[in-house]
């Protein structure tokens, strides 16, 4: 679907980042449309992360400006990010292991009855809504995370960002490590956003996995975005050879 008519839904300008030294970012030009996933690629070092960490509000840009929905914004940390609709789902999956599934998907945004007492039955029923809406079928919501799988895991930090309404969702290596079902799994997770109309950035070293479900990718190497090519436009294979050449590219 041509996703490229109206004003994008993000827009990153003139993105420049150092970390002492290191030039991280070297003028960065990056956007997504409403409704459109994005495969972000290249190899380790490329400066895929410190792009989306400057995005989400872990680490501020050096020079440069973002815009989302039209409007010029300042995102000084994850909870402007949040505020904006942005939600990140990190390799990491940024999960608290030993506690429940439903303390997890309300960390830090716990619904509270009067006196300030959690309440935790709305807690439970809307994360098990929230996971149902993802297709994830999962028991209780107060199974510790510890218990689940890598694919559910990620389903459970996907629905997150689906239940607080999220306009774009930011997945770093979200099939990493997973077995082939569950790698599976996630990419269905990942469909059900795409239905839902929510934006995504996919960011992995699968071109395979990207290429399931990507409209369009953007290739960095050394901190330059090196190419911004449309799914009918190419091929896994071609990909590989773009990431490939890019990272040796003067």
């Amino acid at each position: 679907m041509e996703r490229q008519n109206g004003e994008p839904l993000v827009r990153m300008v003139n993105i420049h980042k150092w970390f002492g030294r290191v030039y991280a970012l070297r003028g960065v030009d990056f956007e997504v449309y409403r409704g459109e996933t994005v495969g972000l690629i290249g190899d380790n070092g490329a400066g895929k992360s410190t792009l989306i960490k400057i995005l989400s509000g872990y680490h501020q840009a050096d020079q440069g400006e973002i815009y989302f929905e039209g409007q010029k914004v300042r995102i000084s940390s994850p909870r402007d990010a949040r505020k904006l609709g942005i939600e990140t789902v990190y390799q990491e999956q940024a999960l608290a292991p030993n506690l429940s599934i439903a303390r997890n998907i309300f960390m830090g945004r716990e619904p509270v009855r009067r006196w300030g007492i959690i309440d935790r039955k709305v807690m439970n029923e809307e994360s098990m809504k929230a996971l149902a809406n993802l297709g994830l079928r999962l028991r209780s919501p107060d199974l510790p995370v510890v218990t689940l799988s890598g694919g559910e895991r990620q389903g459970v930090a996907i629905a997150r960002a689906l239940h607080f309404k999220a306009k774009l969702v930011i997945l770093d290596e979200p099939t990493v490590a997973l077995s082939v079902k569950e790698v599976e799994e996630v990419l269905e997770f990942v469909r059900q956003l795409q239905r839902e109309g929510i934006s995504v950035i996919f960011i992995t070293h699968n071109l395979y996995h990207a290429y399931d479900i990507a409209e369009r990718f953007v290739v960095m190497a050394r901190g330059k975005k090196m190419a911004d090519v449309k799914k009918k436009d190419t091929s896994p294979e071609e990909l590989s050879q773009l990431v490939i050449k890019s990272a040796f590219a003067e």
